[in-house]
């Protein structure tokens, strides 16, 4: 503990606070019962202010639900088939596209590091049977 080190705690005591609030309200001083009034109004002001008190709030307005509206209430169970097949249709045809991409741009990374001269097909199959990179070689310390 590093107060307890430095000493300061063997030097503070109540029994000498005490002394010492008698030897200052003993002195001759014309402000003392004002310096007191004071003393308490501002404490009693700050428990007043920091003690929380008991709360009479309303409980929060429950919040207001707007449900979907872009369909029509009034779907027969057939019509909501269809559309949810329609949909799925969509969504197979983004994802082959979306392969499509990612194949295409994969073939662009392929021809630009043969340009480069790189073993394309070693590395593929490198980082195909594990995603993480290799860590980076060691440098002796004169190596730049």
């Amino acid at each position: 503990m590093p107060l307890k080190r430095m000493g300061f705690w063997r030097e503070v005591s109540p029994k000498g606070a005490i002394g010492d609030l008698v030897h200052e309200w003993q002195k001759p001083n014309p402000y003392r019962w004002r310096i007191l009034g004071v003393s308490v109004a501002a404490t009693f002001a700050m428990i007043v202010l920091f003690v929380p008190t008991k709360s009479e709030r309303a409980d929060p307005r429950p919040p207001k639900i707007t449900y979907i509206t872009t369909f029509d209430p009034k779907r027969s169970d057939a019509q909501i088939v269809a559309s949810n097949k329609a949909n799925q249709v969509k969504q197979l045809k983004l994802q082959a596209e979306l392969a499509a991409a990612e194949e295409r741009r994969k073939q662009f990374f392929r021809t630009l590091g043969r340009a480069s001269g790189l073993d394309v097909d070693a590395l593929e199959k490198q980082y195909a049977d594990d995603p993480k990179p290799p860590p980076a070689p060691l440098r002796t310390p004169g190596e730049r």
